[in-house]
C-alpha cells in the first residue's frame, strides 16, 4: 500500500498499441451548405491530396498487424475524421468498435475531429465508450477530459488539444484549466505507483510542427510535465514518426509521435505505421520500449522499422525552439 493507504499497483510487462491520423475515408457525400464554412477548404484538400494517398488498404494491413501482435491495449491520437460531418461522426464509430472492446481502446480528439464549431462536443459524445473515465479521478471538464483509465498499473490519460481554427489553420490548444487537473490525476498516479502515459493530439514541443498547426499552451503542458511527471506522451498530428525529450520531475520524459495510419504511396510523408510500446516494470521504476511497425515499399506489408529502449540521452539538449528535435 503507498502512504496514505492507496493502491500500489505492479505487473510485468504491459504492451501499448498507438496509431494517429487515420482521416477515414471515402468521404461521405457533402452538401453546398455544409461547405459554406471552413469545410470548403478540407474537402479541396481531400480531394485533391487525401483521397488519392489515404487508403483502406493501408489502414487495414496496420490494424490487422496490431491485432496479430495482441496488445494490452491501443491509444488512438486523434484525427479520425476529415471535416467532421455527422457521417464521418458515424463511421469513427463504426471503426473504433472494429478496434476491440471499448474497455480496451482510448482516443482523444484531433483538430479535424474538430474542424467546425460543435463537431468537438457531437465527437465527444459519440465517442464516450472509449474515452469513459475511471470512476474517484480528478473531475473532467465539459467535453470529458482530462479522462483516466487505469489499466494493470498503467495510467493512460486522455488530454484534448483540439479545437475549431479559422481555415487554413490546425492548431491545437492546452489550457490552464486541463493544466490544473492534469497536475492532481499526474500527482495522485505517481503515488499509487502507476506508470503515466499522456496522450495528445498536438505535439507539445516547440519546433514539431509549424507555425499553422502548432499548439498554444505549449510552455503550459511542459511546465506541468516538468512539475509532476510523467513516464511518456504520445502524439500524432506531423504524421511523422518522431521522438523528442522534455524536461520532466525526475529526468527527461520522451515524447513519441506516428507517422499516419492510413498514408500510402502518393505523398512525401512516410507509410502507414504504428508504435509498439513495452513497459516493464524495473524496481521502483520502469523501462519502455519502442518498436515502430509500418508499411514496407509496395508489398503492401508491415514489418518492424526499429526498435529501441527509451533512455534519456543525458548529453542532448532539451527539445526547445532553439535546438532541432531528435526523430527516429
Amino acid at each position: 500500500m503507498a502512504r496514505g493507504g492507496s493502491i500500489r499497483y505492479s505487473f510485468v510487462m504491459f504492451r501499448l498499441a498507438h496509431l494517429s491520423d487515420v482521416h477515414l475515408g471515402p468521404l461521405p457525400d457533402v452538401t453546398y451548405r455544409q461547405l459554406a464554412s471552413k469545410r470548403i477548404t478540407g474537402y479541396i484538400n481531400w480531394k485533391r491530396n487525401r483521397s488519392k494517398t489515404f487508403h483502406d488498404g493501408a489502414l487495414g494491413a496496420i490494424v490487422d498487424d496490431i491485432k496479430a501482435a495482441k496488445p494490452d491495449h491501443i491509444a488512438v491520437t486523434g484525427d479520425l475524421m476529415n471535416l467532421a460531418l455527422a457521417d464521418e461522426i458515424s463511421l469513427s464509430v463504426g471503426w473504433l468498435e472494429s478496434l476491440g472492446p471499448a474497455h480496451d481502446v482510448s482516443v482523444v480528439p484531433g483538430n479535424h475531429d474538430a474542424y467546425v464549431p460543435g463537431a468537438l462536443r457531437k465527437a465527444s459524445i459519440a465517442w464516450r465508450p472509449w474515452t469513459e473515465g475511471d470512476a474517484g479521478w480528478s473531475k473532467m471538464n465539459e467535453n470529458g477530459y482530462p479522462y483516466v483509465r487505469v489499466r494493470d498499473g498503467v495510467a493512460i490519460i486522455g488530454v484534448n488539444s483540439a479545437r475549431a481554427s479559422a481555415p487554413f489553420l490546425a492548431t491545437g490548444s492546452f489550457t490552464e484549466e486541463q493544466a490544473r487537473r492534469l497536475a492532481n490525476i499526474l500527482d495522485r498516479a505517481h503515488k499509487e505507483g502507476l506508470y503515466r502515459v499522456v496522450m495528445i493530439h498536438h505535439p507539445p514541443v516547440r519546433g514539431a510542427a509549424p507555425a499553422h498547426k502548432r499548439l498554444f499552451g505549449i510552455s503550459t503542458f511542459q511546465k506541468v510535465i516538468a512539475g509532476h511527471g510523467a513516464e511518456l506522451v504520445l502524439h500524432g498530428h506531423t504524421h511523422l514518426p518522431t521522438l523528442y525529450w522534455i524536461k520532466g520531475r525526475h529526468g527527461q520524459t520522451p515524447v513519441v509521435g506516428v507517422a499516419a495510419g492510413g498514408e500510402n504511396h502518393g505523398q512525401h510523408k512516410p507509410l502507414a505505421q504504428w508504435n509498439l510500446i513495452e513497459i516493464e516494470k524495473n524496481g521502483d521504476g520502469f523501462r519502455t520500449f519502442l518498436t515502430r511497425r509500418g508499411l514496407v515499399g509496395h508489398t503492401g506489408h508491415v514489418a518492424q522499422l526499429s526498435h529501441e529502449e527509451l533512455v534519456a540521452p543525458s548529453a542532448r539538449p532539451l527539445a526547445d525552439a532553439h535546438h532541432a528535435p531528435v526523430s527516429a
